[in-house]
């Protein structure tokens, strides 16, 4: 919102910044009217409302309902462990809605603490919460604007807005314009009135923005909610299907029911929480381990799902530092210059290869530095990196000057400062005269290379100027900010106001640089066959240079501007997304989403927390903003992108392994409800009854079946593309082996049940003994397949399952087991026989694998990203 939309006009305002400023009455009495300079909490939300929302959830229902049933058929273990998930589960939700309130709080710890207002005439410092609209607001180098002031003087003024914009480099403010809430100063001074505060100004609106926005469903939690909803329906028709025919067979309606109930718990594999806890657990700790903060534990298997992943510029793909990146001397030549943040030290290169710093490129740096007012702060035990001090621009030029074997420091003390003309927004150059040691001056000026390689100011031919400045043209359509330099050794001190005489040295080029390695993690994102966008505030000439060496744009390839496009009805192929403003990147989100992505957005700035937000999984950078980490679903602790590949890994474990318990799982209910069915037809009345059914699923579905849910990565996990986000859980082939393995295992089940009945065995013991192991055998033969000459991880499972093993069989050998299960003793020859037999489902299963390996589709390294297979909007571009 410009000036005079609210608040009153222009004219208005400048009365309002009279030089006595407001008087203490009537500031006191518009604090009273508007409130205070804060931005608004958010409405608290009473416990219990956010546990019955939590409890409302379909599946967390469904097992409340199997709490009911197990309480009711006196099956207490598995109504503890039951409650114990639900307690876990709606522990886990309230905490994960904690963190919306969090995300505003933070914002009052940006805002400026205190404010220097004018009241009475007199000079004040007022917290900033008592600031108000016509305040007159003096700030300076180093401050935080406390409110959005309309400027009514400002000398040399910049601003560092990149937390609100996204733009790394200080913006230079003159009075008649604003300087918005939330920004720095990082030179300079200036006062202006009040214009907009609390949840009206810029901040605030920000504020607004993350309160609205609530993270959606995750691609997991959807699915889950609709297998929760299949597994009811289908599990109570079924179970009523064998009530009716136990009755229309003569049992007795009290024991059918009682059977009918323990079918229902026994296709419902209520574990299936158990198991999704702690994968997720599981990965959370891991990716803690490789310095990536899952927020909320859900968020970890989103990751797994991503196809999309909009990605900040400044301090997420670059260093968010400013750093002379190239070089060009007086005489044409040009050097790339290199290194890490404001660190003096670094090397320079020529044509791809590191040189020695020649004399001319020394010269150059050395006038950069004299001509500078910054200064670089050392790494201590708070700040680990080199800072910059003052503004970032010159930081850079001190940097450059270190990497070029020049000491700051002692420079500036061989040749002393005696006189300069400040950087002045007309003529956009800066001037200072230094005393030499033999008692002559060097003149230095730098600016746009514009103003500096005019006439009269230089004393240069017109081929070297025509060449100097269609080198400065390249620079600049690289993305880069150039400065032209100057200098001239006079013997008197001349004044610096009205140079003239001077000679180019040549042109320093400074940006925000790379990271290290972010070609490369790009490249990695392609190969897992997920789509990277640039989003980003800054200028489209800096978004397309740095989306070329990302490898994301190139000539010809669409470049969406938020300036002048809708950036939501982008072309599908646009990866490249430049001065986008924070609303714009929710619709960028939004239009992502609606086509059926799955959406990964990364940032570091008050800008990008509601985006953050809105996406399906927001991704902090550790050295950003608070408001940043606190809106997002996951925070990189060491800032490194390539942390992101790695956990888009660990999400897809996550989510193979849920799928590889579901297999196990609803395979054996499968067989359970199809012996149940079926027994009848081949001679057994009742194969199994309602505790025996009860045993072998607590079993089966209870630490076997968490144990699965810590199986590794399978190879090639980041090198095959995504799943659709509209593709069922059971999707991909999961429900054929579902039913196939529930059919293998119901065949052998049966077959050793009419084998045992001919030879007058317990038939039903030996039905109970084989269905619980051949269901523990196909526990072994889903795991994880592990590389040629790999050791076997996951020694729990073997643990898990060679213990329940231990207890099916006790079922018929101890005494006060069989009494609860109602079995028969077996021989050691039976015992032998069932255990041959229960392993030919799971030999089955392995031999199948080993035949048909399958998996998602791999995908070849693409050197430009493609969309993700399966998604609604895909593109004709192939794979590959």
């Amino acid at each position: 919102m410009r000036t005079g939309e609210r608040g009153g006009t222009r004219e208005g305002t400048r009365d309002w910044a009279a030089p006595v400023g407001l008087r203490a009455a009537e500031a006191a009495a518009r604090l009273r009217a508007d409130g205070p300079n804060t931005v608004a909490p958010p409405a608290r939300r009473h416990l219990a409302v956010r546990v019955l929302h939590q409890l409302t959830d379909p599946l967390v229902a469904l097992l409340i309902a199997a709490a009911v049933v197990t309480t009711v058929l006196g099956d207490y273990p598995d109504t503890a462990v039951i409650v114990l998930v639900v307690l876990v589960n709606t522990a886990i939700g309230v905490v994960q809605e904690v963190r919306a309130d969090r995300a505003i709080a933070a914002l009052d710890q940006l805002g400026a603490p205190t404010a220097r207002v004018v009241r009475d005439g007199r000079d004040l410092l007022v917290p900033a919460a008592e600031v108000v609209r016509g305040d007159l607001v003096r700030v300076e180098a180093g401050d935080v604007v406390p409110a959005d002031l309309l400027l009514t003087e400002a000398s040399r003024l910049h601003l560092d807005e990149s937390a609100l914009t996204g733009e790394a480099v200080p913006v230079g403010r003159t009075a008649g314009e604003e300087a918005l809430a939330g920004t720095v100063v990082t030179t300079g001074r200036g006062a202006g009135a009040v214009v907009r505060t609390g949840s009206a100004s810029a901040l605030g609106r920000i504020s607004a923005l993350v309160a609205g926005t609530r993270p959606a469903a995750t691609p997991l939690q959807r699915r889950l909610v609709g297998l929760g909803r299949l597994l009811g329906l289908v599990a109570v028709v079924l179970s009523a299907l064998v009530f009716v025919l136990g009755v229309i067979g003569g049992r007795p309606v009290v024991d059918m029911a009682i059977t009918a109930v323990s079918l229902v718990v026994a296709a419902v594999p209520e574990s299936l929480p158990a198991v999704v806890t702690l994968a997720l657990a599981l990965g959370a700790r891991r990716m803690a381990g490789a310095h990536a903060i899952p927020r909320r534990l859900h968020a970890v298997e989103t990751l797994g799902s991503v196809t999309v992943i909009a990605s900040d510029k400044t301090g997420t793909l670059t260093e968010g530092r400013m750093a002379v990146q190239q070089a060009v001397t007086a005489d044409g030549a040009r050097y790339a210059v290199t290194g890490t943040g404001y660190a003096p030290y670094g090397h320079v290169h020529r044509g791809g290869s590191a040189v020695p710093v020649p004399e001319e490129l020394r010269r150059l740096a050395r006038a950069g530095l004299l001509c500078s007012d910054a200064a670089l702060s050392a790494p201590d035990d708070e700040r680990p990196d080199w800072g910059a001090v003052g503004d970032p621009l010159e930081a850079a030029l001190v940097a450059f000057a270190g990497r070029c074997g020049l000491d700051p420091e002692a420079t500036r003390a061989a040749w002393p400062r005696v006189a300069e003309h400040p950087f002045d927004q007309a003529t956009r150059r800066m001037v200072t005269v230094h005393r030499a040691c033999d008692r002559r001056y060097l003149v230095v000026c730098k600016g746009a290379p514009e103003s500096v390689l005019a006439a009269p100011l230089v004393d240069a031919s017109d081929d070297e100027v025509a060449e100097l400045t269609a080198t400065a043209h390249r620079l600049a359509g690289e993305g880069l900010r150039v400065l032209a330099v100057a200098t001239a050794l006079v013997d008197t001190a001349p004044d610096p106001a009205a140079p003239a005489g001077l000679r180019p040295v040549g042109l320093v080029a400074v940006g925000d640089p790379l990271r290290t390695g972010a070609p490369e993690i790009a490249d990695s994102f392609d190969a897992a066959g997920v789509r990277l966008l640039l989003v980003t505030g800054d200028h489209p000439a800096t978004a397309a240079a740095i989306g070329g060496q990302l490898g994301l744009w190139r000539d010809g390839d669409p470049l969406v501007r938020g300036d002048h496009d809708d950036p939501a009805a982008a072309p599908p192929q646009a990866r490249v997304f430049a001065r986008t403003q924070p609303e714009q990147k929710l619709d960028i989100i939004a239009g992502l989403q609606s086509r059926g992505h799955v959406v990964a957005m990364t940032g570091d700035g008050v800008n990008d927390a509601p985006a953050l937000r809105r996406a399906d999984i927001g991704v902090a950078m550790g050295g950003g903003t608070e408001v940043a980490r606190q809106a997002a679903d996951l925070v990189l602790v060491d800032d490194d992108l390539s942390t992101v590949a790695a956990a888009i890994g660990e999400g897809r474990r996550i989510y193979d392994n849920i799928r590889r318990f579901l297999r196990y799982a609803l395979s054996g209910g499968v067989a359970e409800i199809a012996v149940m069915l079926l027994g009848p037809l081949f001679g057994l009345a009742v194969p199994l009854l309602p505790a025996q059914i009860l045993w072998v699923n607590l079993l089966t579905h209870g630490v076997p079946g968490v144990a699965l849910g810590a199986e590794p990565a399978e190879p090639g996990t980041l090198r095959r593309a995504p799943r659709s986000p509209q593709e069922s859980v059971l999707g991909g082939g999961l429900g054929r082996d579902v039913l196939v393995t529930g059919a293998l295992i119901a065949a052998v089940v049966l077959g050793a049940g009419v084998v045992a009945a001919d030879r007058d065995l317990p038939w039903q013991s030996v039905v109970f003994v084989v269905l619980g192991l051949a269901q523990l055998g196909v526990a072994l033969a889903v795991r994880a397949p592990r590389p040629t000459g790999a050791r076997r991880a996951n020694p729990g499972l073997l643990v898990a399952v060679a213990g329940s093993a231990l207890l099916q069989v006790g079922g018929v050998l101890l005494g006060p087991l069989r009494e609860l299960l109602g079995t028969d003793p077996l021989g050691p020859g039976v015992l032998l026989g069932c255990a041959t037999v229960s392993a030919l489902p799971g030999l089955a299963l392995r031999l199948a694998r080993r035949r048909h390996p399958g998996g998602a589709q791999t995908l070849p390294t693409p050197r430009r990203p493609v969309d993700a297979p399966g998604v609604a909007d895909r593109h004709d571009e192939p794979v590959g």
